[in-house]
């Protein structure tokens, strides 16, 4: 009897969960038919980019090649930097911020928002006079003074000079912005001359250091660092192996340093771009890549400069941000992966 009951009881279960698979089977089922459906419109129809800011950003560029170091004012469309619907409120009042890598794409954004927010600013840049006496005037048309300097920030000697000059210009330093940046792909390490390899370091991490180190004894309580980083310093990029690791670099750098210089008020953080439409993919990849350049990012079209900066702005002014410092601020598009 007990056996019976016992059994009958086994049965059931058995029962039950072959009506629980089954069910899973049927929920598969009908899951997988709206998937293949959902896939079919899918591929015949074209992912439409994202705007989701006050005015439509491009989402197209012809196929076009530059030559390194990249200069703005050849490139179709041009990248827009003046940011019309960012208002100004005094979050930089008369304070001083130095940003190299400042004549074209993010440096040159960035320096006209700090600008409109009541900074002089001084920018420094390889050789591109045409994009830096471009970025000059336009944060003279903020109302504020610009000092422009050539040179290479791969030499410290270099950046020495170029912090004594903005102070002897300006009086005081008061925000470093690190943004240039050298990237050149490689698809196979084998590949990847020393030359290459040392342009990349020296530039993007080398100069990084040769900045901060140069600026700090004119830094104080209250004064700001923002370093560029990359989503391929988050993700990392096959083609960019030697970029993508001086930007995992940066990032660490930057909560290193963030920690190294808390008990001086001094706060230091990082903007980690997606694509952005600036001369640096441009004067890298093969013409038809650039065509397709930051359609696979979530919002099916690379950023523009002027989406960049307001990032660079808020973590510069104390008045924003005086309680964030080591973060790495990712502006990617949306989601990854």
């Amino acid at each position: 009897m007990r056996k019976e009951a016992a059994k009958g009881k086994k049965t059931t279960r058995h029962s039950r969960a072959s009506g629980a698979a089954r069910k899973q089977r049927e929920i598969q089922r009908d899951v997988e038919a709206k998937d293949e459906k959902k896939s079919s419109k899918s591929s015949s129809k074209k992912k439409e980019p994202v705007q989701a800011g006050p005015r439509a950003q491009p989402s197209e560029q012809p196929a076009q090649h530059l030559e390194k170091p990249g200069r703005e004012h050849e490139l179709e469309p041009a990248p827009r930097y003046s940011a019309p619907y960012y208002k100004g409120s005094g979050k930089l009042q008369d304070k001083v911020a130095l940003i190299t890598g400042g004549d074209s794409g993010i440096g040159r954004a960035v320096a006209v928002l700090m600008a409109r927010e009541g900074a002089d600013v001084a920018i420094a840049y390889l050789e591109e006079d045409e994009d830096a006496d471009v970025t000059r005037e336009a944060v003279e048309e903020e109302g504020r003074r610009c000092l422009v300097a050539k040179g290479d920030v791969k030499d410290p000697r270099f950046c020495n000079e170029l912090v004594a000059k903005t102070v002897e210009e300006f009086g005081k330093l008061d925000v470093l912005v690190n943004n240039a940046g050298f990237q050149l792909h490689c698809d196979r390490l084998e590949d990847l001359t020393d030359e290459h390899l040392q342009a990349t370091l020296q530039t993007n991490i080398g100069g990084y250091f040769y900045m901060a180190r140069a600026a700090l004894p004119f830094l104080k309580s209250g004064s700001a660092i923002v370093n560029t980083g990359s989503e391929t310093g988050l993700f990392g990029s096959g083609g960019l192996l030697d970029y993508s690791a001086t930007k995992g670099a940066i990032h660490a750098f930057t909560r290193s340093l963030a920690k190294n210089l808390l008990p001086r008020g001094i706060r230091v953080n990082a903007v980690a771009p997606g694509p952005v439409w600036t001369p640096l993919n441009p004067s890298d990849r093969a013409s038809e890549e650039v065509a397709e350049f930051g359609k696979d990012s979530s919002m099916g079209r690379a950023a523009q400069p002027e989406e960049l900066a307001p990032a660079y702005v808020f973590l510069a002014a104390p008045s924003c941000s005086s309680y964030i410092s080591g973060s790495v601020l990712e502006v990617l598009g949306g989601p990854t992966g």
